[in-house]
């Protein structure tokens, strides 16, 4: 390869005119922006056509009686006491009432955005959910939430990775000069590969770095150094490539001393403007994971404010600049955020709630046909309680995902009952979630 003179050599020239990749770990981590670890590039269509799809996984237990309280349940105020999220009828200035979605539930008041892709018809609300583990483990129920088995560990890779498989499979078979890039379709963003992407299928991963950015003068005799062994230069050009495409979500911000680095203090929003970055082009990938941590909430919960308000404000802003990040893409994407179990219907001894069952999940997005409710109520009377404590579960995770897997990325039924979660042909997958 001849290089170009130092002096003519911009980042973004560099990245489009060399054939030079950091597959390597220490040139990763010194990549500006982002440490990336990738087995792919992004040339590949989604497929199914357009459609997007984001997992948001909400780890540590959401508790789903306060993101979604069912205020018209008899049971509710008393059994929540002091944590209780006001009913929408409240009119007092100073209380922070949920925000109504029928007679029965309501949103918690942190949530705004959410409440108005209710109303704009982009917003399904899934209530006494819960994956097919009915046990406590924070440990063990991840495992489930992300492998789709009927057993903690009994699968080590997940169902989302599984998906994907099947989706390059039709790619491929759709157009055989594209077979060879059929699997480019999903990426990971995050400080680890979670399992729900791991699997056959090739994905990419992506994480905010705290490391200061490399001058160009660097990444050129990156480029001279690499420059004689294909496989490290085509890795270090599709890691710098990964990395540009994220920068190009990230609005003008402070320089940061002595390295003019771009940084954003929230570095939730960053990941979330980096997927939008990565998902919104014609050349990326189709499908994305983001991880959210801290919904634990044993001690001092809160109710309407304080620490579990706060957190679901953070989400929710998150899904807001992921709408307006992603700019028309949103009318083509569907998110789904759900954890790994829910807590208990009552407030404990240290105002806040133990590890539960049945819990809520959303799925919002452009593409989704919202504005209802997915919920077969079970109650909070004392009999109707799972083991006399939780939220008894009546919506299988399952049946959601399968719904929208099937509807958003052209996932066959039989694919999904064996392939992608298997031994499930008794799980029926929701119908109509995705918009025709």
């Amino acid at each position: 390869m001849t290089s170009k003179p130092i002096a003519s050599m911009t980042r973004r020239r560099f990245i489009k005119r060399s054939s030079m990749a950091a597959g390597v770990t220490a040139a990763a981590g010194l990549l500006g922006g982002s440490v990336l670890t990738t087995r792919m590039a992004f040339g590949a269509p989604g497929a199914a056509g357009q459609g997007r799809f984001v997992f948001i996984i909400l780890r540590g237990a959401l508790d789903g009686l306060s993101a979604v309280p069912p205020y018209g349940d008899p049971a509710y105020a008393t059994l929540r006491g002091q944590i209780a999220v006001p009913s929408p009828a409240s009119v007092l200035d100073d209380v922070k009432a949920g925000l109504k979605l029928d007679n029965t539930f309501a949103l918690h008041p942190s949530l705004a955005f959410m409440h108005e892709r209710w109303q704009e018809r982009e917003l399904v609300v899934m209530h006494a959910v819960a994956t097919a583990y009915r046990e406590r483990s924070h440990f063990d129920a991840q495992d489930m939430l992300e492998s789709g088995g009927l057993r903690p560990h009994a699968l080590a890779t997940g169902w989302l990775n599984r998906s994907l498989s099947v989706a390059a499979a039709t790619v491929a078979s759709g157009n055989a000069a594209r077979s060879a890039q059929a699997n480019e379709l999903g990426i990971a963003l995050g400080s680890n590969m979670p399992l729900v992407m791991r699997g056959p299928a090739q994905v990419a991963s992506w994480s905010p770095s705290r490391l200061s950015n490399l001058s160009d003068d660097t990444l050129q005799r990156l480029a001279d150094l690499y420059s004689t062994d294909g496989l490290l230069s085509q890795r270090l050009a599709d890691a710098l490539a990964s990395d540009a495409m994220a920068a190009e979500g990230a609005p003008s911000a402070p320089q940061a001393a002595g390295n003019g680095r771009r940084y954003n203090a929230a570095r939730y929003v960053e990941t979330v403007r980096a997927a939008a970055s990565f998902l919104r082009r014609e050349d990326g990938p189709r499908v994305a994971v983001l991880e959210t941590s801290g919904w634990d909430t044993h001690a001092n919960e809160g109710g309407a404010e304080g620490q579990l308000a706060a957190r679901l404000a953070a989400l929710d802003a998150g899904l807001r600049e992921l709408r307006t990040s992603l700019g028309p893409a949103w009318q083509n994407t569907a998110v789904l955020l759900a954890t790994e179990f829910g807590r208990t219907a009552a407030v404990n001894g240290t105002r806040g709630t133990d590890h539960g069952t049945g819990s809520a999940a959303f799925l919002v997005g452009g593409a989704v046909a919202g504005g209802r409710m997915v919920a077969d109520w079970p109650g909070l009377a004392p009999a109707a309680l799972y083991e006399g404590r939780d939220v008894r579960p009546t919506l299988d995770l399952r049946a959601v995902m399968k719904g929208v897997l099937h509807e958003q990325m052209g996932v066959a039924d039989r694919a999904l009952d064996r392939d992608v979660f298997p031994d499930s042909a008794a799980v029926r997958r929701i119908t109509g979630l995705i918009r025709a």
